[in-house]
């Protein structure tokens, strides 16, 4: 009598693979159910009458958490995944912490109770202890360097784009610059490039100033007046590109010009920013091809056993005339 091992050994895959993909009850691809299927039938195996019925109809599900769906490049991010999944045959739920590591723990406790084979995640602070008792699906991080707890990631190397677009600026004279962001216990990427922001400056013989964070979302209504006062910075980083838009309505509203009076410039490359007038300079990150890589390699670890690894997606400079040479 053939076993799970022989239909598994005919296919190519796991025992695990093998599993899932006649019994429809993980994230496993059409392909490898009907290569699955067809070694079952050729062997004569008959899937057990436990692992049949209600669940062998269920889709597989993925769960997702990213931080906010208004901000371009993880909607962006999301469409891709979505896309990648539905060719898979998997359900995508999505889930927001809008930034508050308290509701990240209460998100991924609801994606869990939907019993997902896996989890695409944006987190706050991956290096912070996450509240969630019980084993947990596979993992890819998303946004965010890899653990130990969680190995597979995929980033773009934000230290090294603050790095860049700091050294930008001092190429074009600026000398006091000042780092404006979101708060950096809610993203673990504006620290990073807040820190790339200081190496350079460390670099050229600068003295950094200390970085003005914002709540996230609170971009509309910026008021800049006692920072511009206490720093008088000739230029201005935003941690990204809504908070760079938020920022230039700051500077109108006190009757300052871009770059006239002060040079700006942010991270993602969001469409928007190409719309404006002038065109925003922006450190322009691969949200497309993170959503693909993390979808990617998520069903590679879950459906072919695949070793956890990071995947770094490099980023590119787009200058636009929101800098101008002092």
């Amino acid at each position: 009598m053939a076993t799970l091992a022989d239909v598994a050994a005919r296919a190519g895959c796991s025992l695990a693979t093998a599993s899932r993909a006649l019994t429809r009850s993980g994230a496993v691809s059409e392909s490898m159910v009907r290569r699955v299927t067809k070694a079952a039938a050729e062997l004569g195996y008959r899937v057990p009458a436990s692992t049949s019925g209600a669940n062998s109809r269920r889709r597989a599900v993925v769960g997702v958490l990213i931080p906010s769906i208004t901000n371009p490049v993880f909607a962006t991010s999301v469409s891709v995944i979505q896309n990648r999944m539905l060719v898979a045959g998997h359900r995508v739920l999505i889930a927001l912490s809008n930034y508050d590591p308290a509701q990240e723990a209460d998100a991924i406790a609801t994606l869990l109770s939907e019993r997902p084979t896996g989890l695409i995640l944006t987190l706050c602070d991956p290096s912070a202890e996450l509240p969630i008792a019980g084993d947990m699906p596979h993992v890819v991080l998303m946004n965010n360097r890899p653990t130990e707890r969680f190995p597979a990631a995929v980033t773009a190397d934000n230290h090294a784009a603050g790095f860049a677009i700091t050294r930008h600026l001092i190429e074009h004279g600026h000398r006091a610059i000042l780092f404006v962001s979101g708060s950096f216990a809610a993203s673990d990427r504006a620290r990073r490039r807040y820190d790339g922001y200081l190496a350079m400056m460390a670099q050229a013989g600068l003295a950094p100033l200390k970085a003005l964070e914002v709540g996230f979302g609170d971009y509309d209504g910026l008021d800049l007046g006692e920072a511009l006062r206490i720093a008088e910075p000739t230029a201005i980083i935003a941690s990204n590109d809504l908070l760079a838009l938020g920022v230039i309505g700051a500077l109108r509203r006190e009757g300052l010009t871009v770059p006239g009076d002060l040079s700006v410039a942010g991270f993602d490359g969001i469409a928007i920013g190409r719309m404006i007038n002038p065109v925003l300079t922006t450190i322009e990150m691969p949200d497309v091809s993170m959503g693909a890589a993390a979808a990617s390699l998520l069903l590679d670890i879950a459906e072919n056993d695949a070793a956890p690894r990071h995947l770094e997606i490099p980023f590119s400079l787009r200058t636009g005339g929101t800098v101008r040479t002092i």
